[in-house]
């Protein structure tokens, strides 16, 4: 009969549990456990005063959300560049793969299908860069212009978003408001729903909403009016129109001739507003990172100076347990997050 050794719970084989009370009698537990607890003259552990866990949160959010921004930005415009260079091969008549042209295409329409996800949420379709609020999506509702809204007699308005009776939200118009007061009643009465209300130079109300909550917006804004400027009665179902993308890669094509040219044009629009967006999300990561650095200045190092000493006698010592203790210690470190610390003390 085989006998197999079966695991701990701590992931090391049982009969090695010499290698790992080797680690952690060198202290190399974790990096992150001997800067946690940095040791004293008395060979106590004292409270680290701040860490890299003990950063603002909202730092930490302005950090991973431009990392997540500026990976998703990278590999747009590397994509964009390799189709370009296909678009331009294809109309100089170059030998190519069949194919070849639209297979860049569907990658990058799927690549652009997941920005939301993608970027963490901190990129709207225009490319504009947040890391502090989610990305919003900007619209237009039939009806609701300076013209109609600033006409006619005293009328309450009753707005769903979701095109329930429920959860109604009310606004009155009367005549004589200025521009600026009809919107500060919609920013009055949508700002608990999380929306902003502004006028764009056609005089047509531009709501913002989150882009999550936008399709649902979109299916269900309704209005009640009192028959003068919106009909009255039941709630009536009113159409949105949102923003178009900055890109929209869906309409692309390479049927003829002259659909390449076009998408080519398209294309390198498109590059353009990549490379102007990864510009300013690389100028925010900056500032935040330096932000970080300045913070980690703070933190008192000797605990973390002592592992790396103890960490190197281990390692000076040839012998298979050493061996094992030291890739123990080492599972769960990625080039990612190192280059991730790096970034930080740069």
């Amino acid at each position: 009969m085989q006998i197999v050794q079966r695991s701990s719970p701590n992931g090391i084989a049982a009969g090695q549990s010499g290698s790992a009370s080797q680690v952690d009698a060198a202290g190399l537990k974790t990096a992150a456990d001997t800067a946690a607890a940095p040791v004293t003259g008395s060979g106590t552990a004292a409270p680290l005063r701040r860490g890299i866990s003990n950063l603002d949160q909202p730092l930490q959010n302005d950090i991973s959300g431009a990392q997540q921004a500026v990976d998703f930005l990278e590999q747009s415009a590397a994509q964009l560049r390799a189709l370009k260079t296909e678009l331009a091969g294809r109309l100089a008549s170059r030998q190519q793969r069949d194919g070849q042209v639209e297979a860049r295409l569907r990658q990058f329409n799927d690549t652009w299908r997941s920005r939301s996800e993608a970027a963490g949420g901190t990129l709207d379709s225009q490319l504009e860069f947040s890391s502090s609020e989610p990305a919003v999506q900007r619209f237009t509702v039939r009806g609701m212009s300076m013209a109609n809204l600033r006409s006619g007699a005293r009328e309450t308005l009753a707005i769903s978003l979701n095109g329930s009776a429920q959860n109604l939200r009310s606004l009155t118009l009367t005549p004589g408001l200025s521009d600026g007061e009809i919107v500060a009643r919609f920013n009055q009465t949508l700002a608990p729903a999380g929306m902003s209300v502004s006028v764009n130079d056609a005089g047509e109300l531009i709501f913002v909403a989150e882009e999550a909550l936008f399709p649902a917006i979109r299916e269900g804004f309704s209005v009640q009016g009192g028959g003068i400027r919106f009909p009255a009665g039941q709630l009536n179902r009113i159409k949105t129109e949102e923003e178009a993308p900055l890109i929209t890669p869906e309409g692309w094509g390479v049927s003829d001739v002259e659909a390449i040219r076009r998408t080519l044009q398209q294309v390198m629009q498109a590059l353009s507003h990549v490379e102007a967006a990864l510009a300013k999300v690389n100028a925010a990561l900056y500032e935040a990172s330096h932000r970080a650095a300045a913070a980690m200045a703070e933190i008192d190092v000797a605990g973390i100076d002592e592992a790396a000493l103890r960490f190197a006698d281990v390692a000076k010592e040839p012998s298979y347990s050493n061996l094992l203790a030291l890739n123990s210690a080492l599972v769960g470190i990625s080039r990612d997050r190192v280059v991730s610390l790096l970034r930080l003390s740069a």
